[in-house]
């Protein structure tokens, strides 16, 4: 069976759609979603609307952050899901605000399928733990990550796709050809962000999953126009909308 997996959506809604007509294309039969469904993009109502239809969510932390309050955030992150949790609440009918919070209260904080886990964070700390490339340097880190782990450990967060190896390697899609074939050793896998990637590259990123292998998919989106939603609001900070275009 094939499936999607995707993270870090972001409230980025054109992207949304972009990523969604390519895993139909793709012929997936199931989606799944490992959270930041909203916060620092336009739509986050539509997301919402769209990711309650998966097969599969995961809280994020910035889901989280809608909420309650946000801890550790930027002042434009702060803002941002500020203005969002503005937007849940009152920018529809009662009845479709309630259904939407009440979708992004009841998330999971891990999905467990056999020896595979799927977390937002990390393996560790679900929700707000990052696990960035650089750390395979940081050997306690990672060997206290991988002795939690059984065997794979889908994770977004970072919004920079790869595969972690036990080995303390970090494979980037482009160096393994965007595709990855699992063995018995234990990997952590960044599926990458579909609304607000940072590694460059200003396509949406998600994975394909069809055992054993993982394959990345990068996805043109029309960032104009997102960004010019960004603009529109008046009140999410412009840079949030500069930054798509970069892949930063």
């Amino acid at each position: 069976m094939r499936r999607a997996i995707l993270s870090d959506i972001h409230g980025n809604y054109t992207a949304l759609e972009a990523v969604l007509r390519d895993v139909a294309e793709q012929g997936c039969q199931q989606i799944m979603c490992l959270g930041d469904v909203v916060g620092y993009g336009p739509e986050p109502q539509r997301c919402v609307d769209a990711v309650a239809k998966f097969d599969a969510c995961i809280l994020g932390n910035h889901d989280l952050a809608a909420l309650f309050d946000p801890e550790g955030f930027s002042s434009a992150a702060e803002q941002a899901i500020l203005w969002t949790r503005k937007q849940l609440e009152t920018g529809d009918t009662p009845e479709n605000c309630r259904r939407r919070l009440e979708f992004l209260a009841r998330l999971p904080r891990v999905r467990r399928e056999g020896s595979a886990l799927f977390v937002h964070g990390s393996v560790r700390n679900p929700i707000n733990e990052y696990v960035f490339p650089e750390d395979i340097y940081n050997r306690r880190k990672m060997e206290k990550l991988f002795s939690m782990v059984q065997k794979v450990c889908f994770q977004g967060h970072t919004h920079v796709p790869g595969v972690f190896t036990a080995e303390l390697k970090f494979h980037r899609p482009a160096d393994m050809n965007h595709a990855f074939q699992m063995t018995d050793e234990k990997i952590m896998v960044n599926v990458g962000s579909v609304g607000q990637p940072r590694d460059g590259d200003f396509r949406s990123c998600y994975v394909i999953l069809d055992e054993p292998w993982i394959y990345f998919r990068r996805v043109e989106y029309n960032v104009s126009d997102t960004a010019q939603k960004i603009y529109a609001t008046g009140e999410l900070e412009r840079f949030l909308g500069d930054r798509l275009f970069e892949g930063k």
